[in-house]
């Protein structure tokens, strides 16, 4: 049956769920990347959020006013995806998702084309931003926070090209929108778990940034400092030393802190890199004893949290991520609101025990 216009854009999760005669449990799940569902019922699920305009269908791929698009015969569309290179397991672990776009949004003609760039400078970022938009239908990055950066985001979005930022946000931009967690709350929970876990006794703690020229990894910091400096006082933190997103980095970093404080009780990693944060741990003999949390669940934190030498990973949905940037930039070029159909990630939660 058709449905009035006066309807469309207005389906909620409950329209979605009974046009796909199926829960909203498995609607919720299918929509946030979960898995658990067969591909059929992900797929029907897809299908009747597209008939209900609950997420962007068919003309998404219009032209938007005053943009010329060349749509191709099958109006097959390729977004950009820049990412920082390096040893970081989660950024392989999106771009793989990424990869996996022109299969995971069948029907619709879309598709993900990764960029590895150097992850932590900007210069480097803002050219490669030029040197992509002269032949991009839209791109999604990780930014640094940077006049460099911001400059690049302004040129594009002044040349037509659709920009959302990914994972880690730049703030007084001109990006259409951010596709990621709300790191401070990443950062307040890991401050949570780390009180929770030590418990009511004074000691010494400490944290370990990739880099605080990303926006988010500075927003987790304010987060973490801020909830440890509210809830739980006789904690003392006793420095902030950057990883660079680096095992080695972080292994070297982690050890010296260990050296430095024979009374260290926990360490927050705000960043990549966790696997050097674990060697050192472990081979320092107090994996036992000093509370280790961190972020994502990759196969380097999978395995520190399964052996007990990390306490909890503070996750994201990297295929979930993938997805919803396309998404946003189809929803830009249809001219829809940026967020449009797009619930928020949820921060999840990983100990040992749950475990996916």
């Amino acid at each position: 049956m058709g449905m009035p216009d006066a309807i469309r854009g207005r389906a909620t999760i409950v329209d979605v769920a009974r046009e796909a005669q199926v829960s909203t449990a498995t609607v919720d799940r299918v929509l946030n990347g979960r898995r658990g569902v067969r591909t059929i019922t992900v797929e029907k699920v897809l299908r009747a959020a597209r008939r209900l305009d609950y997420l962007p269908g068919e003309e998404a791929f219009r032209p938007s006013a005053g943009r010329i698009v060349d749509l191709g015969a099958a109006h097959a569309r390729t977004y950009d995806f820049v990412l920082p290179a390096g040893s970081n397991t989660f950024m392989n672990e999106l771009a793989e998702r990424i990869g996996e776009l022109k299969v995971e949004l069948a029907p619709l003609p879309v598709s993900g084309r990764v960029h590895f760039i150097e992850g932590f400078n900007p210069e480097v970022l803002a050219n490669a931003l030029r040197r992509i938009g002269r032949d991009s239908m839209g791109i999604a990055f990780v930014a640094l926070e940077h006049p460099f950066v911001r400059e690049a985001v302004r040129d594009l979005v002044e040349q037509g090209v659709s920009v959302v930022t990914l994972v880690s946000d730049l703030s007084g931009s001109k990006r259409s929108g951010y596709v990621g967690v709300d790191n401070r709350a990443a950062g307040r929970t890991a401050g949570l778990l780390l009180g929770r876990f030590i418990g009511p006794r004074p000691g010494k703690i400490a944290m370990i940034a990739g880099s605080l020229s990303y926006r988010g990894h500075e927003e987790r910091e304010m987060g973490f400092l801020h909830i440890i400096s509210e809830a739980y006082p006789d904690l003392d933190i006793v420095g902030l030393r950057e990883g660079q997103d680096d095992p080695e980095r972080n292994y070297a970093q982690t050890r010296g802190l260990l050296k430095q404080y024979p009374d260290l009780m926990g360490v927050y990693n705000i960043g990549a890199g966790a696997a050097g944060v674990g060697i050192a741990l472990r081979e320092s003999g107090r994996g036992d004893h000093v509370c280790f949390v961190g972020h994502e669940l990759t196969s380097d934190t999978r395995s520190l949290v399964v052996e007990g030498v990390m306490d909890a990973a503070i996750a994201q949905n990297p295929r979930r991520e993938a997805i919803d940037a396309c998404r946003m930039l189809m929803n830009v070029q249809a001219g829809r609101e940026a967020n449009a159909g797009i619930v928020p990630p949820r921060i999840e939660i990983y100990v040992r025990e749950n475990l996916p």
